[in-house]
């Protein structure tokens, strides 16, 4: 039974806990994370691992007039949980219930809203500027993860940090892990600044503080034997891998904290993020610095939790699990597969068939499925890290070298790199091939993930070719085509199972442009409807058919496939021939592909009304399922008959304006 947690209602009361009953309530967090999450899923292994850090944090500062500012801030249950949100909890990511996010709407505790990588230290730093600017005295504490540096936005902060404020602090919670493991130089440095023997030590005038604080010698003792049980552990492997390095000085060498203490700010660490005493007396220590100052904290991704700590990308994020094995639970038996692994399998006999064809992530090869890719043809594969713009305009020059390299990207994720589609990819008339993963609802995530701005940020660039498939073996064929084009190709699918349809052994090629006819009018005497649901829409736009056709009309479905180039002539064709147009989309209304119908009609004079069923022009909130979100919004069966019966309701029939003259 919980002692502790049961008892915090607000931040202050963690403060009235002694060290030991701190650890007390250490366990019982974990303890509450691990079979909070066992029904629903969520972000478990984020969470297990910064436990200790947010304690310490809200020990030793004061939110809301001090602000924490988290980034991506999927680790932040722990926050919430301590912010009188715990009551709540069993609620999180399902509808109407917590965020799985920072939320500034749900709480004051929450500072700034976030769910991307890379925006904690350029928001802290606004926050730093702004309170220097009023003259007031918050803190401003930025929690950043060592993947977030593989982002370009935090360099740029890091850069501007030293000379906009004197009072900044930076946690670099370092876990080594994104979703999947951190890449690149920086993921190697920091390790280096981790495992080498002549990493920065504790600052004396570090020590001098701690000695001023009451137990101070108690803290000092952890500290030294925290340091001291890196260089143990760790000294002897390095210098067997690495003889003759002991004397480098940090110039370019190894274990310098130099990247940090060139731009301004001082660094201290690495700490133990799981050492209660060390971290809030390090905190203590920032909290009084005159100088921007970054806190290296070395956490582990899933601590309390065996099957998390041995599969951390596992148990970054998931579904429901069995608390006393760790087991996911299995899913509904019998669904097809996801529309992602279909991507994924599909990449992977392109490039055997294709030596052109090159797999980009930035961060997500088990999300966007490129982990197939990665595992059957390794030297067909890049994961770029958390760094989209690069992945852009890392594949535009491949493509400037006869590559079609392919870039699995979600909807929501590529809008951070628009200026390199746009300034790059489109105005080169580059054929690089984007799969957007996730175009459509991720219901859980919210409106952070949702994927429903893509056609309106893509449909107006010129020498883009934009699809949707209606099924996976569209998908498939889409592909096939994408690396046909000499031109940026955009693919948008959704997240979840797709439709069960068999996959053709070979995929054939699609007429660029061209929509397909999947039913077209009966003639049957009824007022005729022409349904044009675009790509996972399909499946709804059949089901309204044939609810339409039971009461009468004579309904028409046409399969866009194509946002850009619009089919013209088969749209014009509908459009002169039905009495009303609906079109349906998975996408935010304004600029979508309804819109797109609509200036066709215009330009061509068409006077055919057109009712669009998409998402309106606001942010969707979370949910636990795609259907809670589509019943409130409307983009179902029911509001789609509606809508067809209304347009004619308010058309008084001919017979009886006829017999009302005569």
């Amino acid at each position: 039974m919980s002692q502790y947690l049961t008892k915090i209602d607000n931040p202050n009361h963690v403060k009235a806990l002694t060290l030991d009953q701190l650890q007390g309530l250490a366990e019982e967090i974990r303890h509450e994370l691990i079979t909070g999450l066992a029904k629903n899923g969520g972000h478990l292994g984020p969470n297990l691992g910064v436990v200790e850090l947010t304690m310490a944090l809200h020990y030793v500062f004061n939110t809301p007039k001090d602000k924490f500012v988290w980034d991506v801030s999927h680790q932040i249950y722990v926050h919430k949980l301590l912010t009188g949100r715990r009551g709540r909890f069993d609620t999180i990511r399902s509808t109407g219930g917590l965020s799985g996010f920072a939320l500034r709407s749900e709480s004051d505790h929450d500072c700034y809203g976030a769910a991307h990588a890379g925006t904690a230290l350029s928001a802290a730093l606004g926050m730093c500027a702004a309170r220097d600017q009023r003259g007031t005295d918050e803190n401003v504490i930025s929690i950043f993860g060592d993947a977030a540096l593989t982002n370009g936005i935090s360099f740029e902060a890091l850069n501007n940090i030293a000379q906009t404020t004197q009072r900044f602090i930076g946690i670099l919670n370092d876990n080594e892990w994104s979703i999947a493991k951190n890449v690149g130089a920086i993921s190697g440095y920091l390790n280096k600044l981790i495992t080498h023997p002549s990493y920065n030590k504790l600052a004396k005038d570090f020590e001098r503080f701690l000695r001023r604080l009451p137990k101070g010698e108690v803290a000092l003792k952890l500290a030294h034997k925290v340091e001291e049980g890196f260089k143990g552990a760790l000294t002897e492997v390095w210098l067997q891998q690495n003889p003759g390095t002991l004397d480098a000085d940090g110039r370019g060498g190894y274990g310098s904290s130099l990247i940090f203490e060139e731009m301004g700010l001082r660094y201290l660490g690495p700490i133990d993020g799981h050492n209660l005493p060390l971290l809030i007396s390090t905190l203590e220590f920032a909290r009084t610095c005159d100088h921007p100052i970054v806190i290296h904290v070395l956490t582990k991704k899933g601590k309390g939790f065996d099957a998390a700590l041995k599969n951390p990308e596992k148990y970054h994020g998931l579904g429901p699990y069995d608390i006393a094995t760790g087991a996911t639970l299995p899913g509904k038996q019998g669904l097809p597969p996801n529309w992602q692994d279909v991507f994924g399998q599909t990449m992977v006999k392109l490039c055997q068939k294709d030596n052109t064809i090159i797999g980009i992530t930035a961060a997500m090869p088990s999300g966007t499925s490129l982990k197939y890719l990665e595992k059957a043809m390794p030297n067909r594969y890049y994961d770029v890290g958390i760094a989209e713009e690069h992945a852009v305009l890392f594949a535009c020059g491949m493509a400037t070298m006869g590559f079609h390299p392919v870039c699995a990207i979600y909807s929501t994720f590529l809008q951070r790199a628009y200026d390199c589609i746009v300034h790059d990819a489109a105005l080169q008339d580059l054929p690089v091939i984007f799969c957007m993963d996730r175009a459509g609802l991720s219901p859980q995530d919210g409106p952070t993930h949702h994927g429903l701005f893509d056609i309106a940020y893509l449909r107006h660039v010129p020498n883009c070719t934009l699809m949707a498939p209606k099924d996976e073996d569209e998908l498939v064929d889409m592909m096939f085509t994408a690396t046909h084009e000499r031109h940026p190709t955009f693919i948008r699918y959704p997240r979840g199972p797709a439709e069960g349809v068999t996959i053709k052994d070979q995929p054939r090629l699609l007429e660029i442009g061209k929509a397909e006819i999947i039913q077209s009018f009966l003639n049957n005497g009824g007022r005729k409807v022409a349904l044009f649901p675009l790509g996972n829409m399909m499946r709804l736009g059949r089901q309204a058919a044939a609810r339409l056709v039971d009461e009468g009309y004579d309904v028409a479905v046409i399969n866009p496939r194509f946002a850009k180039p619009l089919d013209a002539g088969t749209t014009e064709f509908f459009g002169r021939a039905a009495d009303v147009v609906v079109t349906l989309e998975d996408h935010v209304v304004m600029g979508g592909y309804g819109s797109a119908v609509l200036e066709l009609f215009n330009e061509k004079r068409i006077t055919t009304p057109v009712n669009i069923v998409g998402w309106p022009d606001q942010f969707i909130e979370h949910a636990t399922n795609v259907d809670d979100l589509r019943t409130k919004y409307g983009l179902t069966v029911e509001n789609i008959v509606s809508k067809v019966r209304a347009e004619f309701a308010s058309v008084t029939p001919l017979a009886a304006e006829l017999s009302t003259i005569a």
